[in-house]
């Protein structure tokens, strides 16, 4: 992992103050940081990491604020990019001050951050939100003692009807006006108490705006990630400092001789924040007899053995119908918009003297394909990522990590690895990106290279078309079969994703599974208006520019490969030649393969592409029903041709689309190779396979 640089931070005015939002996920920080300073935002990268940030600008009595949200984590005991840019920023960055957000229902759990912080920083603030919930639930906090015990400010706030942040901005005023903390928000054990006093003179003349008694617990720790931020922020390397390398190595032989390992010294420097944020809460919390138990009987409801997969698959086809049925129309609208600009922008290039060619290459190459990705991809995009971030907000996806972590433990991957699987369902390059959020750099490979083996929307109207013409069959029933076989083509491909995450962790990525802390935050009432806006610009808009930015070219391609001839042959009939003899060894033709070949800016395109093959046409060819059938058929395509397709559908090559976003993620060609190479090994052979079985069988 590249080591992360200073992050800029843009203040408006040189008095502006620099504060840090920090809490663990799902406890409303970024509804308090998207309240206190609406529209007045930046966000971007932090320097050498693929980890979000978001600044924003905020005025309170005459004084400008900078909020910087940090990534939610739940430990500065720094195990994953998002938990080094964290620590680093709280530590080493020079925040003025951190807010800490905290879940009202479950605060025991957040104290421990919140002391950590406090260790880091010596302004601290703490918001305790969700306070409406906590009522709700029939517990009672007593706030006051609490901020006694901890001896910072603690404010009661319910972000989303922006109660109680002008009392958070009141604190976060106050602390200022106040000389900073000095005091250890925990003691540690004696033996690590003594170990920090003895480390402590050789530590704080070179600590500069690091507090030095947390630099002294972290080098005990022998964090690894900590040494590169240490050389980057202080300009010191701890192996490299003569007196405190021979102190820590002196402290280390005779832990070790005590027989203090060092999972044990980390073991006891995590249990004393534990049992400290244990003893805050006790007189602090008080929970009523008759709390609402709705979260409890939900739970039991969706992560059960008997009914929770069954609802994971119904809702999962569910979205699936709303997705296709309802892009059909927009689809459609769209399509028929671009074609009418189309004959204008033709005749506005003929009225200006532009040569033939160059017209039917600007118009049928690259505008019809870009505008037909644009017309295919927009709608379901638009509908499934909002339709996804719903059940995100209602907090039901960290369920179903919960229901799928057995299966990926058992492929010694991930169980966060389940929700960018279904994140790949609408978009595998947003499925990639999504893997993010998990810690284990080795399991986010995992779940990237196997994140195509779940089709995306891209890929459905081909997998339906097929279905529906060849393997469903006539009669009332045929809708039901249809879907039953979809739902199967579905299963296969998460089967599939399992043993090839399986079969990484035995070879190329060997390890054993990472524990992680999976939350299942309480169910929250979705909020319809900011999903949408989330979902379709962080998501789908970004998602569509990669892919209109890789269809241009392709359009070029395409239109080349089908007008330019030599010796009385187009290209793209010579690179079918080419192909013909492994598409018939595949089940399939040169046709097919050619089509997936050339759709690899976008599956979109795969079927107009064969269709304009076979006719013989100079652009892309949409035909449905009966005239798909009667062109498909006529070419010699059978159910067991079909049945190819589907499988070589569900697992070739990524797009380029997904392909980009894989080099971005790990910066590497040897994985965005393999990302290409893994899925087509798998459908190649397949394919080989079923042909081979249904020569010997028929």
């Amino acid at each position: 992992m590249t080591a992360s640089l200073p992050l800029t931070v843009n203040k408006r005015a040189d008095s502006d103050r620099v504060v840090a939002l920090a809490g663990n996920p799902n406890v409303g920080k970024s509804t308090i940081f998207n309240a206190l300073t609406g529209m007045r935002q930046h966000t971007g990268n932090w320097p050498g990491k693929t980890v979000a940030n978001a600044q924003g600008w905020c005025t309170y009595r005459d004084r400008g604020y900078v909020l910087v949200d940090i990534p939610g984590c739940y430990s500065l005991f720094a195990h994953s990019a998002e938990e080094e840019v964290a620590r680093d920023f709280l530590c080493f960055d020079r925040p003025d001050a951190a807010v800490v957000v905290c879940d009202a229902t479950c605060l025991e759990r957040n104290l421990n951050l919140v002391l950590q912080v406090m260790e880091a920083v010596p302004r601290v603030v703490v918001a305790v939100n969700l306070m409406d919930e906590a009522r709700k639930k029939g517990v009672t906090l007593d706030l006051p003692l609490l901020s006694q015990r901890l001896g910072v400010p603690v404010v009661g706030t319910a972000a989303r009807d922006k109660d109680g942040l002008d009392a958070l901005l009141d604190a976060l005023e106050g602390t200022f006006s106040l000389p900073p903390r000095d005091q250890p928000p925990v003691t540690y054990p004696g033996y690590i108490e003594k170990a920090i006093d003895r480390l402590l003179p050789l530590v704080e003349p070179v600590a500069g705006p690091v507090q030095p008694r947390w630099l002294c617990a972290r080098l005990l720790d022998a964090d690894r990630s900590l040494r590169a931020s240490m050389v980057r922020s202080l300009g010191l390397d701890p192996e490299e400092a003569p007196q405190l390398s021979e102190a820590l190595t002196a402290l280390r032989r005779e832990l070790a001789e005590a027989g203090i390992t060092p999972q044990k010294l980390r073991d006891d420097l995590a249990a004393a924040f534990v049992r400290r944020a244990e003893g805050l809460c006790r007189g602090v919390v008080k929970a009523a007899e008759n709390a609402d138990r709705r979260d409890r009987l939900l739970d039991r409801f969706f992560t059960s053995k008997a009914t929770g997969f069954p609802i994971m698959l119904l809702l999962l086809m569910g979205i699936f119908w709303l997705t296709i049925t309802g892009a059909n129309y927009p689809s459609a609208l769209l399509s028929d918009l671009f074609q009418r600009l189309g004959v204008v922008l033709e005749s506005g290039l003929w009225a200006m003297g532009v040569p033939a060619a160059l017209v039917d290459l600007l118009i049928n190459g690259v505008y019809l394909v870009m505008t037909w990705v644009i017309a295919v991809m927009l709608p379901p995009m638009a509908i499934f990522f909002p339709l996804f971030t719903l059940l995100e907000d209602f907090g039901y996806l960290p369920r179903v990590a919960f229901n799928l972590d057995r299966c990926f433990h058992r492929c010694d991957a991930c169980g966060k690895q389940a929700l960018t699987m279904c994140m790949g369902f609408g978009c595998n390059a947003a499925g990639v990106t999504g893997c993010r959020i998990i810690d284990s750099p080795r399991e986010r490979l995992i779940a990237i290279l196997t994140n195509n083996f779940v089709p995306c929307n891209g890929r459905f109207p081909i997998l339906i078309s097929l279905i529906t013409l060849f393997l469903a069959g006539a009669g009332a029933l045929a809708g039901l079969k249809g879907a039953a076989l979809l739902a199967g083509v579905i299963v296969l491909g998460v089967f599939m994703t399992l043993l090839a995450s399986k079969a990484l962790s035995r070879t190329v990525l060997k390890g054993v599974p990472s524990s992680f802390t999976l939350e299942l935050p309480p169910y929250r009432p979705p909020q319809v208006g900011k999903v949408i806006v989330r979902s379709v610009v962080d998501r789908t808009l970004k998602v569509l520019g990669r892919a209109v930015i890789s269809a241009a070219p392709a359009g070029l391609i395409i239109w080349v490969l089908a007008n330019v001839t030599v010796g009385g042959t187009t290209l793209l009939a010579g690179l079918i030649g080419l192909l013909d003899p492994l598409g018939r060894a595949m089940g399939m033709d040169g046709v097919i393969l050619a089509g997936f070949l050339l759709a690899l800016p976008a599956n979109e395109i795969t079927l107009p592409i064969i269709l304009m093959a076979y006719t013989a046409g100079t652009g892309l060819l949409e035909l449905e029903g009966a005239a798909l059938f009667t062109v498909l058929s006529s070419h010699g395509w059978t159910w067991t041709t079909a049945v190819s397709v589907v499988l070589f559908t569900l697992m070739h090559w990524p797009c380029a689309t997904t392909l980009l976003t894989v080099h971005k993620e790990t910066g590497s060609l040897k994985w965005t190779a393999l990302a290409f190479a893994l899925p087509t090994a798998c459908g190649m052979a397949a394919c080989f396979l079923f042909h081979l079985l249904t020569l010997a069988i028929l």
